[in-house]
């Protein structure tokens, strides 16, 4: 990714360019929010090891048998999660986040899969240790969360992708839940973004070595740089993708677009990784908006 400066002045003029374009347009993003659930719940339950595909998560959203056996728990996974990233989407704006928020959006993720831990933070011994790291104690979690919405409050001045890489990486390293907490964070950074005029971002499974390697980063050295990439890719990736609907272009995969603009496969992916060009990545595929042209006038001949 660019520079931090670069990256924040790209997401603003992304984000200019969107406003423009939505305007009169609430049914398409509904439509495209509406498409985005079930990809938004692969990859968040993916990171956490689920084994259901993408496929299989559409089906189960969907209602539809699957043709393997699918564990109840992956099954409500899967259910609740894409009743939560739907909640927020259309209420996120309603409400400022609080800490009773976080606790609702919980209850509705774990509830039929551990109801004796749906909405509420650990108590008593309830330690949890994730890879090396063994999260503060629970007498802690109330003030360590109440700190880290205040920092996110005050920092408001600072570029956005910053902003929500510390606060995710905060909530992750206090681990407030004994179960969900990996699901409600990337739920919580989605909350913050909408209700601030942001677009939603869907962290991506094929990106889980290196948003692990995040929090390492911040559990040794305090940094949240691999995060802050993390996150603007994101961000830039899902602007790119309403921009190409909003602005009525032409949606092509990347190998497609290769064969028209005579640049190679290999190159355009480069830039796509980069997001160095207006390329998105939608359920697995690089893909791009392209300008619809015009087409030039049929001369006619002249008559002899």
């Amino acid at each position: 990714m660019p520079k931090d400066s670069d990256s924040f002045g790209r997401i603003a003029n992304l984000r200019q360019r969107y406003f423009k374009a939505a305007k009169g347009k609430e049914a398409l993003l509904k439509l495209i929010a509406e498409t985005e659930i079930s990809e938004q719940v692969y990859n968040s339950n993916a990171i956490e090891n689920s084994t259901l595909s993408l496929e299989e998560t559409e089906k189960i959203l969907l209602q539809i048998d699957l043709d393997r056996y699918i564990t109840e728990r992956e099954i409500f996974e899967a259910k609740n999660l894409a009743r939560v990233v739907g909640y927020i989407e259309r209420k996120s704006k309603e409400k400022e986040l609080t800490l009773e928020v976080i606790l609702f959006l919980h209850k509705m993720l774990i509830s039929n899969i551990r109801d004796n831990i749906a909405g509420r933070f650990r108590k008593n011994n309830e330690y949890v240790k994730v890879g090396n790291h063994i999260a503060p104690a629970p007498k802690e979690i109330v003030s360590l969360l109440e700190d880290m919405i205040f920092d996110y409050h005050g920092s408001a001045h600072e570029n956005i992708a910053k902003r929500i890489a510390l606060l995710h990486l905060t909530f992750e390293h206090t681990h407030p839940f004994v179960d969900g907490n990996g699901r409600i964070g990337r739920i919580i950074n989605n909350y913050l973004l909408i209700r601030e005029g942001f677009v939603p971002i869907n962290i991506k499974f094929i990106e889980r070595q290196k948003y692990y390697d995040a929090f390492k980063e911040f559990d040794k050295k305090g940094s949240t740089k691999i995060m802050e990439e993390i996150v603007s890719k994101a961000l830039t990736n899902s602007y790119h993708k309403r921009l190409a609907y909003l602005e009525g272009k032409k949606i092509v995969t990347l190998l497609d677009h290769s064969k028209t603009s005579k640049i190679s496969h290999s190159n355009l992916l480069n830039k796509a990784n980069r997001q160095t060009i207006e390329a998105f990545l939608e359920k697995g595929v690089w893909k791009i908006g392209v300008e619809i042209g015009k087409k030039k006038p049929v001369k006619k001949k002249a008559k002899k």
